[in-house]
């Protein structure tokens, strides 16, 4: 049975579901790109927050305020990068498995669900100190990861048991183009973003203003 619903799916000609499958899959790994790739930015954002110039502390203590230079350590910007991809290979193992013995599309709901609120749990800072703030980060990313890496496998696997043999290339390409996007995105809206907070804080600009924590 299994085998003729392929051999039907191979033959079909281009309809209406094979557009809504490379919507669904590609925004799913446009997504994937952007969880993945707004971090480098995020990490300057948190330097301008919870850090002063790490090299060289002395000279920043008779800096005045306006031009103390603020910088993450590169060793916790890389953790926060690697924790990700970590999370990542995690996933595409745990859930490339139970794709095959539960179902895809329902495994693949379950990585989106993940990533959706690991996404927004990385957006709160549950508190105000920087080691609690870093701590939190690095395990909702890690978490956020895991719904990514099971992202990965279902998504081309859905996708290329929709396609029709002459078009499963083009349709394959077509979602993973959307990484791309996504990557894009992330920066754009990274960069909207510090705008509206400059514009809209009253704080000197020495200042890091109330809202950037919870």
């Amino acid at each position: 049975m299994a085998l003729k619903v392929l051999s039907a799916l191979d033959a079909a000609k281009i309809q209406l579901y094979h557009f809504k499958a490379i919507i669904i899959a590609g925004m799913g790994l446009f997504t994937d790109a952007y969880d993945l790739f707004c971090i480098p930015p995020i990490m300057k954002l948190i330097g301008r927050i919870y850090y002063l110039d790490h090299h060289d502390s002395d000279k920043c203590s008779v800096m005045p305020k306006e031009t103390q230079y603020k910088t993450t350590p590169t060793a916790v910007v890389s953790t926060l990068v690697s924790i990700a991809l970590l999370g990542t290979a995690v996933g595409q193992l745990v859930f490339g498995r139970l794709g095959d013995r539960a179902g895809r599309r329902r495994v693949y709901g379950l990585s989106l669900g993940m990533m959706v609120l690991s996404s927004l749990a990385c957006g709160f800072s549950i508190c105000k100190t920087r080691n609690c703030v870093l701590v939190s980060l690095g395990f909702f990313r890690f978490l956020l990861g895991v719904g990514i890496g099971g992202d990965y496998p279902l998504s081309a696997t859905i996708m290329s048991e929709f396609a029709n043999k002459k078009t499963r290339g083009a349709f394959i390409a077509a979602v993973f183009s959307m990484q791309g996007l996504g990557i894009l995105a992330s920066s754009i809206v990274t960069m909207v973003v510090c705008r509206i907070f400059a514009v809209s804080s009253n704080e000197p600009k020495s200042e890091t203003p109330d809202e950037a924590d919870l």
